[in-house]
């Protein structure tokens, strides 16, 4: 792997700072430093990297060292290519004051994917012992926080606010899901991650996403009382009915002519009987059936956030379990 060599000088013994990139892992790229004073450990100090990405130098990490003189970061880069420094700060660590130098040799790193934001669910309530998984009985409802996290060198090219939409799909049937707020708005200012202790603000954005189950009715709703008449049936069947009768009197003598009409007339008066038979006549009669539960079963629930700067539309996706019982 390629490693950046950073040399700090002080007044006891030079210092020498590496920085190497592992594999690239979908949207992060992490990072391992160490920082050495004459074969021995720094114990301490930061560290910051920097990235050269669109002619523009974005710093995209700030870590600290451990005793060991060591971090091991997770930067996350937006697609295109990128060039990696690192930058040991002018520092007294331990009583020993070091001088501040950067890396002499960048790192190249081209990102294929579209990695401007992350999402990701959290606080799912009621909790399980099965991690990210939320259990309900029908009827209930749980709880989740969907939060998406741009980027740092995303953010330092937006020159107006961008809107990020927040849904969900692969819920049971008799099931519902709900953010609030349904958009999320990131800007140039929104930070890559939140302090503990931080304000809302100062934090990226989230939604709170409500899932929804619901019980079966314990009973069949109450048809509609004064039913009534069907009128377009009578206005069928009356004028059918003159018309028939009309012509087996006319046909009196006739018997085979009025036996043929009252025969007619019999199965008009059957068809529009049949009606009864309709969807109407039933919910007249019975009533709409009882609404079933939430089926049980286990889903995956996939929950994407999805923006447009009115050219390409950028989706990414994250998912959690949903236990029906």
């Amino acid at each position: 792997m390629p490693a950046l060599s950073v040399v700090a000088a002080n007044a006891q013994a030079a210092t020498a700072t590496t920085l190497t990139a592992g594999t690239l892992s979908t949207c992060s790229q992490p990072l391992t430093i160490a920082v050495t004073s004459g074969g021995a450990a720094v114990a301490g100090g930061t560290v910051t990297i920097s990235d050269e990405f669109n002619s523009k130098a974005v710093t995209v990490a700030t870590v600290s060292l451990s005793s060991a003189g060591a971090a091991s970061p997770t930067v996350d880069l937006s697609a295109g290519t990128h060039s990696l420094t690192a930058t040991f700060a002018a520092q007294t660590v331990s009583g020993v004051s070091y001088a501040a130098s950067a890396s002499a040799q960048a790192i190249a790193v081209t990102v294929a994917a579209e990695c401007e934001f992350s999402v990701a669910v959290s606080n799912l309530t009621p909790s399980s012992t099965t991690a990210n998984t939320i259990t309900l009985t029908p009827g209930q409802s749980g709880s989740a926080t969907v939060t998406v996290t741009p980027s740092v060198e995303f953010t330092s090219t937006l020159t107006a606010p961008m809107y990020v939409a927040i849904s969900c799909s692969g819920l049971p049937d008799e099931a519902s899901c709900v953010p609030t707020p349904e958009n999320l708005s990131i800007s140039s200012t929104t930070p890559e991650s939140c302090p503990s202790g931080s304000a809302v603000s100062a934090c990226p954005p989230t939604s709170s996403l409500l899932i929804q189950t619901y019980a079966a009715s314990s009973a069949s709703a109450t048809p509609p009382q004064g039913k009534g008449s069907a009128p377009i049936a009578w206005a069928i069947l009356l004028p059918g009915t003159l018309c028939l009768g009309g012509m087996a009197f006319g046909a009196r003598r006739r018997r085979w002519l009025s036996r043929f009409m009252l025969l007619a007339l019999v199965g008009l008066v059957t068809v529009l009987g049949t009606t009864g038979c309709n969807p109407r006549y039933s919910y007249l009669n019975h009533g709409p059936n009882p609404n079933p539960a939430t089926p049980a079963g286990t889903y995956t629930v996939t929950v994407t956030a999805q923006t447009n700067n009115g050219v390409t539309t950028t989706t990414h996706a994250t998912s959690f379990v949903l236990v029906v019982n």
